[in-house]
């Protein structure tokens, strides 16, 4: 089995560079955050075979309409989510999967990647690599033009770097990948204007030199290029990073040279996109779409009724969804997980990096462990999602068959070994009120915080929060409440004090390493957990010895081994995405194998 890629639109939700944030669109009450690149997923009939924990599903992965697609059709299409979409509309600045959502219509890569996630000269830009792996040249195609007609020129590309680099840059997507580059430290420390490493031939030629030879290189290199002309130049203070995120040039009328150009957007409810007729690929299939935030409690009405052409499917609601007939279920293996964060540390901004505290009230294996054992997942799976979730075992996910390890089998429910663990670490009932106190004999309360979204969000907490307190931990929701998507990961990026632990989701994106989330110096590291030894393995896990296979998956297994140990995240569950079709749409599919492209996408009536 290959690793592979989304063709349409079920890939953008998982859409960035190696750092994002997110998931799947199913379940945003799940906590999901949008991690990298343009994700993808293996096959789910062949990574169903030989997983005792998972359910045995066989859906299509495309759509069975077969016609031709009718001339100017329009679509409808349900962004399924509980609360308005923030509208970062640029690579380089949104986080969550909503955004990118909306990205994957408008915007692309210069580079495009085949099944196995290694960058090809398939897209708007063809490359090549020298013989040490250190240097890349890049050539931009002719007619790749942004939507305002403009030529895309590879000072776009420098532009992303630029930005991605600036010492004021606050986003999350300054990883191994970009600091790769030869003089990025440099210029990211503000000891210099330039970025060594990138050499501009002409508009449509240019060079990056990269200081290791890693494989992250080929599944993680950056091709997403910002249009200067139109967003401003913070280069010749034009306008400064600060200013740019929050400007209507990203909020309001972004432009990017993918197959649809937006129309209109009415903020936090819905975007019209037009056809781009100038579409480098050729002419997209569909006059027009327009996105639109649905209620996951209303999103299968709204599909039944014909409101809705294609949508993620909630799969809480599966039951119910089923046996539509107006309607074609679409499913495979996500990639993308649900965890527990445990708290343990802050991060500082001056320094850029996560600071832990070795007297956080999370600061106890133990302790974490003892909370894994205590979540039935496996319950939790099958009973609320069908069988759409199946337990979680470890942080690099069966879809990366070369790394996952599947000799780590996670710690199923047992509550008694639960029990063992906290009473043998100093975790005591001391006044016998039902409910342990620390190691130093204190009251022990440990604040959870959740997010609120489709119908299994509440059942969900309360499971784990009672899972908890029958081994003798007392867990209260933070505020006393779910809180939505955006409050959620304010208070979690942010590293609220009222947090101890939270439950999220990360979209992985396609590159395995796994440094973006869980590196020093990664801010979407939100647990702020470090270690030598973590910091080591990543290292390795890039390095050019890391091109070979089996030293990589050495170093992979090694490293899942002390997350495994560690648990500065419990992994829950991995996951299904189910989409819904309706039955007039052609030329949809989610199997990454898939030679359709998201411009032939289109209606036959």
């Amino acid at each position: 089995m290959t690793k592979k890629r989304f063709m349409l639109l079920a890939s953008l939700m998982l859409v960035l560079s190696i750092f994002l944030a997110a998931c799947s669109g199913d379940d945003k009450a799940d906590g999901n955050k949008d991690k990298g690149k343009d994700g993808g997923k293996d096959n789910a009939s062949e990574t169903d075979k030989g997983d005792d924990n998972k359910a045995e599903l066989d859906f299509p992965l495309e759509v069975s309409n077969d016609a031709e697609p009718m001339e100017d059709g329009e679509m409808t299409i349900a962004m399924v989510a509980a609360e308005p979409f923030e509208g970062t509309l640029n690579r380089n600045f949104y986080s969550g999967t909503y955004d990118a959502e909306i990205l994957g219509y408008f915007d692309e890569g210069l580079l495009d990647t085949d099944g196995d996630y290694l960058i090809t000269n398939n897209g708007a830009a063809t490359y090549e690599l020298s013989e040490d792996n250190k240097t890349m040249k890049l050539t931009i195609k002719d007619n790749v033009n942004w939507h305002d007609g403009e030529p895309v020129k590879t000072t776009d590309l420098l532009y992303s770097y630029e930005l991605l680099g600036h010492p004021d840059y606050a986003g999350n997507r300054y990883d191994f990948n970009i600091e790769n580059v030869e003089g990025m430290p440099a210029y990211h420390e503000g000891k210099t204007k330039e970025i060594s490493g990138i050499k501009i031939i002409d508009d449509k030629n240019m060079e990056f030199h990269f200081t290791e030879a890693s494989p992250s290189i080929l599944s993680g290199f950056w091709s997403y290029a910002t249009p200067r002309h139109h967003v401003g130049d913070i280069m010749t203070g034009e306008t400064t990073i600060k200013e740019l995120e929050s400007s209507d040039k990203i909020r309001v009328n972004p432009i990017g040279f993918g197959p649809y150009k937006i129309e209109k957007i009415v903020p936090g409810e819905s975007v019209l996109y037009a056809r781009n007729d100038d579409y480098w690929r050729g002419k997209p299939a569909l006059k027009s779409i327009v996105q639109k935030v649905v209620s996951p409690a209303t999103i299968v009405e709204s599909m039944k009724n014909g409101d809705v052409d294609l949508a993620s499917i909630p799969a809480d609601q599966y039951l119910t969804v089923k046996d539509v007939d107006n309607i074609e279920l679409l499913a495979d293996i996500d990639y993308a997980y649900t965890y527990i964060g445990f708290k343990q540390g802050k991060w500082d901004a001056a320094k850029k990096e996560n600071v832990t505290d070795p007297d956080a009230k999370m600061a106890s294996k133990e302790l974490r462990q003892a909370m894994w054992y205590a979540m039935d997942n496996a319950t939790i799976g099958e009973k609320l999602y069908h069988g759409l979730r199946f337990p979680g075992t470890s942080l690099i996910i069966p879809v990366f068959e070369s790394f996952h390890d599947e000799s780590i089998e996670g710690r199923p429910y047992d509550p008694e070994k639960a029990k063992q663990l906290l009473e043998d670490a100093g975790f005591k009932d001391t006044d016998g009120d039902g409910f342990r106190e620390d190691q130093n004999g204190e009251k022990l309360v440990i604040n959870f915080a959740s997010m609120s979204g489709g119908e299994t969000a509440e059942p969900i907490a309360k499971a784990y929060m009672q899972n908890w307190a029958d081994v003798g931990l007392k867990v209260e929701l933070v505020d006393g409440r779910l809180h939505d998507f955006n409050a959620f990961y304010d208070m979690v990026e942010n590293d609220d004090p009222k947090i101890d632990i939270y439950q999220g989701a990360w979209g992985t994106g396609s590159d395995p390493d796994p440094s973006g989330l869980y590196g020093r110096k990664a801010s979407f590291n939100y647990t702020r957990w470090t270690s030598e030894e973590n910091d080591k393995l990543l290292k390795d896990g890039t390095s050019e010895k890391a091109f070979d296979l089996d030293y990589r998956k050495e170093v992979y297994d090694k490293w899942q081994e002390l997350m495994f140990d560690e648990v500065p995240v419990a992994p829950t569950v991995y996951r299904y995405a189910l989409t819904g079709v309706n039955n007039r749409v052609v030329n949809y599919t989610m199997d990454p194998g898939s030679d359709l492209r998201l411009y032939e996408m289109g209606v036959s009536e």
